[in-house]
């Protein structure tokens, strides 16, 4: 048996292995499986109850009369088919999750577990406030950490993702503007060219028009372009930092102060926080506005099978307008303001009224918590220090095989573009389909649009030393080898996975949404 250099089976010796045919289709423990209604009986049910005795009809005739459909299982039947789907998965708990711009980092089991205690994991929404003292104080405190970390003034709670984050700065620009009679006249917002998706989707979704900046030769915004396409009808601008090229906007203060000058608003995405959170505090750059992804930077990762929570700290600007309902301290008890006449002593009726149901996110709330107290002031920054480390490591290591989309150091991720696949008839989408060969799931790819055959890497904090030098070494790997002239391999892969490659093209116009039984076959003669 030939091994490689961490210890492990060669390609080669893979390959033999997992090509060779079985009765099956089982690849020792890669367990086939076939769909719920493909293993199940129609005839049969997995629960055997008696029937009730002195029932009464109350479906007012609207009995069903057809079989229902659903294939009966057994409860081991039932659990190995979950069980062995959720083995087809890459997970966070296996490896690296190199997505650029998703911060999937581990999941500290001690936040699950106070997420999990009883008082937290139990509370209803509608449970009166005397009942709920102490999850009203961990909303208190965990708002008084953040507007601490990002030197901001107050902060929304309640947007439960990024998205509805951004909308509720948005939102609250859009209601400053109102209050300064200038909201008619206020309807272009300024956003990069690499701005997430979500951030010009969110200006439309406020009724604003968008105009994009384009970025100079560094990935950064172009001040210059920025100052040419500001003036009076500009309600303001939406900027990532660091941004989606992975760099840090060096200008953010100089953008901050121009936008301002010009009559408009800074709204911050936060999505990217983990890289800075400690290190700088946003307030001090000039934002307005900016959500904070918690199930991001302050544990449970994008993706991570929860909920999200985008809580959107707000400037003194902006401070008024923020919606209920919030977490007030009086009389030695704590209170929620739930409605704008309730809110009017405290803000003047400025308040833009309820964004969602209920408070927000509570689960999230406490693994965000348990994050901040158990990392403490210098471990939040050392994650973000550590993130950054990582980032450049794997620049400097990759940047052997692999083009740099930009020169110098980046910050959270590192962002490749496909010139090293040029003339080797290896496409980007091939190169990510290799990965998963490799066992790696793709980093994220085609993004940012900016620039051509992206792929964006971003390690985070949580990865050793060991597990970015395999990773790495697995890239440069394929690297080489579609330099070598294996492009037919690449456009087969991948040959381990499961399944074999989707026609991606087919799949996206033509899906099939309907599980449909196969034909009877013919009775053999």
């Amino acid at each position: 048996m030939t091994m490689n250099n961490q210890g492990r089976p060669t390609r080669a010796e893979g390959s033999a292995m997992t090509d060779a045919p079985t009765f099956t289709g089982n690849k020792a423990l890669q367990i086939e499986e076939a769909l719920s209604f493909e293993i199940g009986s129609y005839d049969q049910t997995g629960v055997d109850l008696p029937e009730p005795s002195g029932k009464t009809d109350r479906l007012g005739g609207l009995n069903r009369d057809c079989e229902i459909g659903l294939p009966g299982l057994s409860e081991p039947e039932t659990m190995r088919h979950f069980v062995r789907l959720s083995q087809k998965n890459y997970a966070i708990d296996m490896g690296p999750f190199p997505l650029g711009s998703c911060t999937m980092k581990h999941n500290p089991r001690l936040n699950e577990k106070i997420a999990r205690l009883p008082g937290f994991g139990d509370l209803h929404p509608l449970a009166p406030e005397s009942a709920v003292q102490g999850a009203l104080e961990l909303i208190d405190q965990l708002a008084f950490w953040l507007k601490e970390l990002t030197a901001m003034p107050a902060v929304a709670m309640s947007p439960k993702a990024g998205a509805h984050g951004e909308l509720c700065g948005m939102m609250a620009i859009k209601a400053a503007l109102e209050a300064r009679g200038e909201a008619d006249k206020r309807t272009r917002v300024l956003a990069p060219e690499s701005a997430h998706g979500t951030n010009p989707a969110t200006a439309v979704q406020c009724g604003f028009t968008v105009e994009a900046i384009p970025g100079d030769e560094t990935g950064r915004v172009d001040l210059a372009a920025l100052k040419e396409k500001l003036g009076e009808d500009v309600a303001g601008i939406m900027v990532t930092n660091p941004n989606t090229c992975g760099l840090f906007e060096r200008d953010i203060r100089a953008i901050a102060d121009a936008v301002h000058e010009a009559g408009g608003y800074f709204y911050c995405d936060g999505a990217n926080f983990n890289a800075i959170a400690g290190k700088v505090r946003p307030g001090d750059l000039g934002v307005d506005a900016m959500h904070i992804n918690l199930h991001k930077t302050f544990s449970t990762p994008h993706g991570g099978g929860g909920p999200g929570s985008g809580p959107t700290v707000l400037s003194e600007a902006l401070a008024p307008f923020a919606p209920v309902p919030y977490v007030t301290f009086e009389d030695d008890k704590y209170s929620l303001v739930e409605t704008r006449r309730a809110a009017k002593a405290d803000d003047d009726g400025k308040s833009m009224g309820r964004l969602t149901a209920f408070h927000g996110q509570m689960g999230m709330f406490t693994r965000a918590l348990a994050y901040m107290l158990s990392h403490g002031k210098d471990g939040v920054k050392q994650a973000a220090e550590d993130a950054v480390l990582n980032a450049n490591y794997v620049l400097a290591r990759l940047k052997k095989e692999m083009t740099p989309a930009f020169e110098g150091y980046c910050m959270h991720e590192a962002l490749f573009d496909d010139r090293f696949l040029k003339d080797t008839g290896v496409e980007t989408i091939d190169f990510a389909k290799a990965m998963i060969d490799e066992g790696y799931h793709p980093m994220t790819m085609y993004f940012p649009l900016v620039v051509h055959g992206a792929m964006l890497i971003e390690p985070t904090e949580s990865e050793s030393k060991r597990e970015l030098d395999l990773f790495c070494d697995a890239l440069l790997s394929l690297a080489k080898r579609a330099k070598a002239g294996e492009a037919e391999a690449f456009k087969a892969a991948p040959v381990h996975a499961p399944r074999r490659r989707l026609n991606e093209t087919a799949a996206a116009r033509k899906p099939v949404l309907r599980w449909t039984p196969a034909a009877p076959a013919e009775a053999a003669e």
